[in-house]
């Protein structure tokens, strides 16, 4: 540490750090248009000019590193004629338009003028004026005329979200930020280049002329969306939410949030939302009261056990429930008899149950410190986009990065190594890399993998693990959704042990990791799959807060199911599955209800409801509760959502029970072949039910219909030409969609997303599939 001097105050600090930051952490509020504390440093805006004692000329404090005895006035009278001459530089060509700006009571150029701003301009030539340009539906460019070329979009563009978007265009009072051209904005962390602008040139098009920022009240809750669990501002007004920012934590996600957890919010006020309960009657759905409609399933679940049995009765829940309402589903369904209740709708593979709690494996901080990492079978950008954005900052300091995925995907990062092969030889593929290891360090290869075949990539692989200090293996959402994810994750287990690395999992939606610290599985000793579960065996189902016909790995199996069943019951903020359901239970999404989510971390985070629930709508762990009184269940006294968190996680070690270790020698299998295998990616805006009804986020370019993707063989055999339709089958049903050629794809290898209406009707995720010309 050294110590400096700033207006006669003694400071300690950081040699080398920013004296703007340094000023700024001791309470020094010293004006700054340029810099922010997460990008570069540009010092292009001048308006941070400071007097250093033996300097020559005024300093940008935000280009100047402390050093030992320096001695700083932020307030002097040569300062404050500097920064004055900077504002009238700064508002030449501003528009006067602060009573109808969206950044008005936010802004930075507006609160320095006040100070350094003059009563009168001297300029009396024509402003300069930006015409404006269209980049997409989140970002609004209207207003660029603002703009004061301080380039902290374009430096969070390639330094945060590692895509070049904006750029700048002419030179001197030209100069104007823009896009491509005709390009739009496509990163899925754009609405952070919002956040990043100091003057309301880039502002939020679903907010725009919708409140102002002083009316809005401020609520803390957690993004529902994937296992980061992103900290938000949720601002409020009359009740409604009106916008959606990030809440800074570094130890989460600093000061960023991805597009999906930032404009999710309009789902909250979708048209769809189910605000009273309603009741399948001849075919056509009547409102009615809660009384009433809990009477209904009430009766219809005890009628249904007492025909055919308490296993004939089944509980399918998103991970994106919190907590609580883990604990009272799983709890009603074994009060019940039932051991049918499931979460992982996508997963297959159960083999590993009882041994191995999936979890990151890590501190989410640990991962920009990492020198090695190998991940397996994951779209980093689609399933966690900000750890995504950790990691191209690892690998910006020096850190190597290998990938094992079915076609090279851009993570927007250097990444070393990259092994892509179909996913049915993905456990060959990670027995390359175990022999290479093995015959690295001189060690037994495990026993079946002998004679795999090492190819130089593996061999690259090998050697990066090896080397280093801090290493971790990653096994992604695509490699959890395999059919053979047990030997996958048996396989990279001894990879990681052998390596010195750590093992994580990147589980989906907000809270995998709490549904399974509330058992919302089933216990394995009973031998319950999800394939037991959507069978012609059961025929009453809960549903809470999912749509399983578009989350699930075989989509027309579960489909099948639930409409054989005597009794569906949804519990969901929106009104949905109104083919099938017989009960619809509005339920309060995140922003309505209090509750728990526990990150892919470990890190648990509580939140409260941001606005009162809509209409009739309850939160879903009062409406369980309720639901286990009208059951003559016990076990169903609470009186806060607190009682039930506290109860579950009362005396139980979280740090312990997470565990990605089963223990099990790797076991090779030898995979089928002969045909075309489907990889199922997840759409960005497609993973849940809040994000499939945010308005402006299914107007991107990511929610756009599913097409299919052929590898270049492929491609060619059928003669195709670029968006021409073809005709897709798998083993329960067929579609016809527009085909593209993908160079990035193995022979082998079809891409088609799942999660969408344009795919429900095809089979497992990860299944054969044939693709004929029409």
């Amino acid at each position: 540490m050294v110590e400096i001097e700033i207006d006669g105050e003694k400071i300690k600090a950081e040699p080398g750090s920013p004296l703007l930051q340094v000023a700024l952490d001791s309470g020094k509020p010293v004006p700054h248009f340029c810099y922010h504390k997460k990008l570069s440093i540009t010092a292009s805006c001048r308006m941070c000019l400071v007097e250093v004692e033996n300097m020559p000329k005024l300093a940008p404090a935000c280009a100047t590193p402390v050093t030992e005895g320096m001695v700083v006035h932020t307030q002097s009278e040569k300062v404050i004629e500097a920064r004055k001459a900077v504002m009238e530089f700064l508002l030449i060509n501003h528009p006067l338009d602060c009573p109808v700006c969206d950044q008005g009571g936010e802004c930075l150029l507006q609160d320095y003028s006040f100070r350094y701003g003059a009563d009168a301009a001297r300029y009396q030539e024509e402003k300069r004026i930006v015409l404006v340009k269209n980049v997409g539906p989140l970002i609004s460019t209207r207003e660029m005329s603002r703009c004061i070329q301080c380039t902290r979009c374009i430096r969070f563009g390639e330094e945060i979200g590692g895509l070049m978007e904006f750029g700048m265009l002419n030179r001197g009072d030209r100069s104007e930020v823009t896009t491509f051209p005709k390009s739009w904005v496509n990163s899925e962390l754009s609405g952070n280049m919002i956040d990043v602008c100091p003057v309301g040139a880039l502002t939020s098009k679903p907010f725009r002329y919708k409140a102002r920022g002083w009316e809005l009240a401020n609520r803390r809750a957690v993004s529902p969306h994937d296992g980061l669990g992103s900290n938000l501002k949720v601002q409020t007004l009359r009740g409604r939410v009106m916008r959606v920012l990030p809440f800074e934590n570094d130890a989460v996600n600093e000061c960023w949030l991805s597009d999906r957890d930032r404009f999710s919010y309009e789902a909250l006020n979708s048209p769809e939302r189910l605000t009273v309960p309603m009741v399948k009657q001849d075919n056509r759905w009547i409102e009615t009261d809660w009384e009433t409609a809990l009477n209904y399933v009430a009766h219809g679940l005890k009628s249904i056990r007492r025909d055919h049995g308490p296993m004939s009765l089944a509980a399918l829940a998103s991970p994106q429930a919190t907590l609580e309402e883990f604990v009272l589903l799983q709890k009603l369904m074994r009060k019940m008899g039932s051991e049918k209740i499931e979460f992982r709708l996508r997963q297959s593979d159960f083999s590993l149950d009882g041994s191995v709690l999936p979890w990151l494996g890590m501190k989410v901080e640990e991962i920009g410190k990492l020198d090695r990492l190998l991940v397996v079978g994951s779209f980093l950008r689609q399933d966690v986009p900000l750890l995504a954005a950790r990691l191209r900052k690892a690998a910006a300091a020096g850190a190597e990065i290998s990938m094992l995925h079915a076609l090279d995907d851009d993570w927007l990062m250097p990444v070393a190594n990259r092994l892509a092969g179909s996913p049915s030889a993905w456990l060959s593929m990670l027995g390359e890399i175990v022999c290479a290891v093995a015959h690295m360090k001189g060690v037994p290869v495990p026993e079946g993998f002998e004679k795999s075949v090492v190819t130089e990539t593996a061999k690259a692989i090998a050697r990066s693990m090896l080397g280093g200090e801090r290493k971790a293996v990653f096994l992604g959402s695509l490699a959890l959704q395999h059919e053979k994810a047990s030997l996958l994750h048996r396989a990279a287990e001894w990879i990681a042990r052998a390596c010195g690395a750590s093992l994580g999992c990147l589980t989906e939606g907000a809270n995998a990791t709490g549904a399974c610290l509330a058992n919302a599985f089933p216990q394995p000793g009973f031998g319950i799959s999800l394939a037991d579960i959507v069978s012609d065996s059961t025929k009453a189902f809960l549903l809470l807060n999912t749509e399983p016909e578009l989350e699930s790995a075989n989509q027309p199996a579960m489909l099948a199911a639930l409409k054989q069943a005597e009794m569906v019951v949804a519990l969901s903020p929106f009104r949905q599955s109104l083919d099938y359901a017989d009960v619809l239970l509005p339920v309060a999404p995140f922003s309505e209800t209090s509750g728990t989510y526990v990150s892919f971390e470990g890190r648990v985070q509580s939140f409260e409801g941001a606005v009162a629930p809509l209409g009739e709508t309850r939160p879903a762990w009062k409406v369980l509760r309720v639901l286990g009184n009208f059951l003559d269940l016990s076990g169903f006294e609470y009186d806060s959502s607190e009682a039930i968190r506290d109860e579950v996680l009362r005396g139980q070690d979280i740090a312990r029970s997470l565990n990605n270790v089963s223990g099990k020698a790797p076991r090779f299998e030898q995979a089928a072949s002969g045909g075309y295998v489907r990889v199922a990616d997840m759409p960005l805006y497609f993973p849940d039910i809040i994000v499939r009804r945010a308005a402006a986020l299914q107007q991107t370019q990511a929610a756009r219909k599913p097409v299919v993707h052929l590898p270049a063989g492929l491609f060619d055999k059928l003669g195709l030409r670029a968006g021409e339709e073809v005709r897709v089958m798998q083993e329960k049903g067929e579609t016809v969609l527009p085909a593209f050629r993908d160079d990035t794809l193995p022979e082998g290898v079809v891409r088609l997303a799942t999660g969408h209406a344009a795919t429900a009707m095809l089979g497992p995720v990860n299944g054969w599939i044939r693709v004929e010309r029409l």
